[in-house]
């Protein structure tokens, strides 16, 4: 291991520290209370997911999480806002947590204006090369 090698791992390990320890010492002013907002609107999200969800729909969340983080975050947005509304009488299945997603899904594309669906650009390419105009540039007349 190099000596970069080597001062790299200690610099992460020591703002590791620094952050578990409330960012007391270096980094920017204000920096460690953000950081500590943030951890904790972090925590307050992951109590009122665990309160809501079924456990095999926390499991279907964490994986979509892993594939496409901001579909998952906008998932959770929605289930929060409908558990603090009283929308939610009981905790969120598995099949429920589907047509959620699936709604976002939709609103999703709704809102982006169909790109996918042909809203874009369309390249249409007329004609080609045949042997024909091969001949006709090689030809000398």
């Amino acid at each position: 291991m190099s000596d970069s090698d080597l001062e790299a791992i200690r610099h992460a390990r020591l703002q590791q520290l620094q952050q578990n320890q409330g960012g007391g010492g270096g980094g920017s002013p204000g920096g460690g209370q953000q950081d500590e907002q943030k951890q904790r609107e972090s925590e307050a999200r992951t109590s009122i997911l665990s309160q809501i969800l079924e456990p095999l729909a926390a499991d279907r969340l964490g994986r979509i999480r892993m594939v496409n983080a901001q579909r998952a975050e906008d998932v959770e947005n929605r289930l929060i806002m409908l558990a603090r509304s009283g929308q939610l009488r009981a905790r969120v299945s598995e099949e429920q947590l589907k047509e959620i997603l699936g709604a976002v899904a939709k609103q999703q594309e709704e809102s982006s204006g169909g790109k996918e669906g042909g809203g874009g650009v369309k390249v249409v390419r007329r004609g080609g090369w045949d042997e024909d105009d091969l001949d006709d540039l090689l030809r000398e007349d």
